[in-house]
């Protein structure tokens, strides 16, 4: 009993002194972020913080399904949280350096000698058996906080790849967004090219005729038969955007490509953009950025790895023990006599080896220099992309008002060129300008309402897609309000 007490007493000693003890290496610092500001056109942004389910503001039924699939079967959406999960059990391991390492052992042993070993003993004198059970024990003091810094480092990197996780995710919920507008922007142009085709066969027929009463020339059929075929050839290049918008989809939902066709084949409208976007207050921008957040922590555990280095510069100071039996016959085992027990303390230090611990400090500082110019870098990224999104966004919507106008105007110029043609106030090339400059502006407006859709999400994604880098990761994988 006495070992025991003073085996425990002597541990009690070293957790006071290691608890004690300094950490070297230097004391992480947060850098201040610096403040955001952008040239933000009030009439179409509200300050209000934007919703992690950013895609919820269209309203659209089909696109809310998509997305619910994509966030929780995306593929790269599971690598990301395994990731994570890997993470979090090394940060769990690590915290177990903090405690003695101890392990339980049993064994037995037999041994013979030979007869000029033992001379004069018989065989069974000879022969020895040995039974073993107890527990060691080895203990390394923090005295130099290497253990410490250690559990810094792996906190910090497994709170970078919860912001990873958090990235991926809005990743994976704004590129089946923008795939989705494009899809249905495909498809409106799809009927518009079908729509004018329909209107230019009825003028083709219409000179066809004529022709053949002989009112009209063979020249105003023939151009009217060539601006059908070049209207009917831009047909197949949205086939194959249909075609494609619909693999990606089912591949985001972890799916086979030709899993969606049958649900997405049928042409939807393209949703209504928001009449206001929450996009926040510009001071938060950066801390809603998950990569901004995610190079920050990496930069945390760069240099926390700064003191795992450094502390090789100091020695190493461990406690070990065992206690336990050792008797010839299992019977014998708890006997007064039987118990066996040793300890005492131990100390490693890389005396005649500081330049190599020098170098490996040198190293991991410029690890942290590398990792302090990424944040940096992350930083001015996430601010160039929101100031180009929220521009982008603005402009693009000038352009969708005054497209709108333009098929409007069209439309109507093709009526009035064939009124003025029939009546004979008008050549037929009129009527086949007027009909190109249609199509040409409802194919021009198609496009723009996706681009419009699309640069939206663009901007949803660079203010980090409503994102709170205080909200923990969850085994789920979900973007929630």
């Amino acid at each position: 009993m006495n070992a025991f007490r003073t085996f425990t007493l002597t541990t009690v000693a070293a957790a006071a002194l290691a608890l004690s003890a300094c950490a070297v290496g230097p004391d992480y610092q947060k850098p201040e972020l610096p403040a955001a500001h952008a040239d933000i056109e009030t009439s179409l942004y509200d300050s209000a913080e934007p919703s992690a389910a950013f895609w919820s503001v269209f309203g659209d039924a089909e696109l809310d399904a998509l997305e619910t699939r994509a966030l929780s079967a995306n593929h790269d959406l599971r690598i990301a949280l395994a990731n994570l999960n890997q993470a979090r059990a090394l940060r769990r391991e690590t915290v177990f350096d903090y405690l003695p390492t101890v392990t339980a052992a049993a064994g037995y042993t037999k041994a013979k000698q030979s007869r000029d070993q033992a001379p004069g003993f018989d065989r069974d004198a000879r022969t020895t058996e040995l039974y073993d059970a107890g527990f060691d024990a080895v203990w390394e003091l923090d005295l130099f906080g290497r253990v410490r810094r250690e559990n810094e480092a792996s906190r910090a990197n497994e709170e970078a790849l919860t912001a990873d996780l958090h990235g991926a995710q809005i990743s994976v919920a704004a590129e089946v967004a923008r795939t989705y507008f494009e899809l249905r922007g495909a498809q409106a142009r799809y009927a518009v090219a079908q729509g004018n085709a329909d209107n230019q066969l009825g003028t083709l027929q219409y000179t066809e005729a004529r022709l053949k009463y002989g009112r009209g020339t063979e020249f105003d059929e023939q151009r009217a038969r060539a601006q059908l075929a070049s209207t009917r050839a831009r047909v197949p290049d949205q086939q194959i955007a249909i075609s494609n918008a619909m693999h990606r989809l089912a591949v985001l939902c972890g799916l086979e490509p030709e899993a969606l066709k049958g649900e997405l084949s049928a042409a939807g409208d393209m949703p209504a953009l928001p009449r206001l976007v929450r996009i926040g207050q510009p001071d938060d921008l950066l801390r809603r950025r998950p990569d901004v957040a995610s190079a920050e922590r990496r930069l945390a555990a760069a240099t926390a790895g700064i003191g795992i280095a450094a502390a090789d510069y100091f020695p190493r100071v461990s406690f070990s023990g065992e206690v336990g039996y050792s008797v010839a016959h299992p019977g014998s085992v708890g006997d007064s006599g039987s118990g066996t027990y040793a300890f005492g303390p131990s100390i490693s230090w890389a005396a005649f080896d500081l330049g190599r611990v020098h170098a490996r400090v040198q190293q991991h500082r410029a690890q942290a220099d590398a990792a302090l110019a990424r944040y940096q870098q992350s930083v001015l990224r996430a601010l160039e992309e929101t100031s180009n999104t929220l521009s982008a966004y603005g402009y693009n919507r000038r352009k969708l008002d005054l497209l709108d106008e333009s098929v409007q105007a069209s439309d109507r110029a093709v009526q009035l060129a064939r009124v003025r043609f029939e009546a004979g106030a008008a050549d037929f090339i009129d009527v086949l300008d007027a009909e190109r400059n249609q199509l040409d502006a409802e194919d021009q407006l198609a496009q723009a309402r996706t681009q419009t859709a699309t640069s939206l999400v663009a901007l949803y994604k660079s203010l980090g897609g409503g994102w709170n880098a205080d909200a923990p990761a969850t085994t789920a994988v979900s973007l929630k309000d």
